[in-house]
């Protein structure tokens, strides 16, 4: 996966806010194995990945329906983006073992 930034964070949490409350655990998970994925494609080919781009979390995430961005208010955003940090803190750790 490409260097993540705060726009694959935030983008990747519209993702989750988009999808229902139960697929949202499975669905981050989901979406750092897809931009992994298309990043190797694109290692390998140099080319982008047909459905996942270029092997960004963002870009895996905009293959979805985004919610609109709301503010750090919302405590449902919240939520998404502490998801998402998590899963990406568990896919480092995971990368730095093996």
């Amino acid at each position: 996966m490409r260097p993540v930034l705060h726009g694959d964070i935030s983008t990747a949490a519209r993702a989750l806010l988009a999808a229902p409350l139960a697929d949202r655990d499975q669905l981050s998970t989901l979406l750092i194995s897809e931009a992994e994925l298309a990043d190797q494609h694109v290692a390998r080919t140099g080319r982008l990945h047909p459905v996942y781009g270029n092997g960004s979390l963002m870009a895996a995430a905009r293959s979805r329906p985004l919610a609109d961005e709301p503010s750090f208010d919302d405590l449902q955003y919240c939520q998404c983006f502490e998801m998402v940090l998590l899963k990406l803190i568990r896919f480092q750790i995971k990368q730095s073992r093996s």
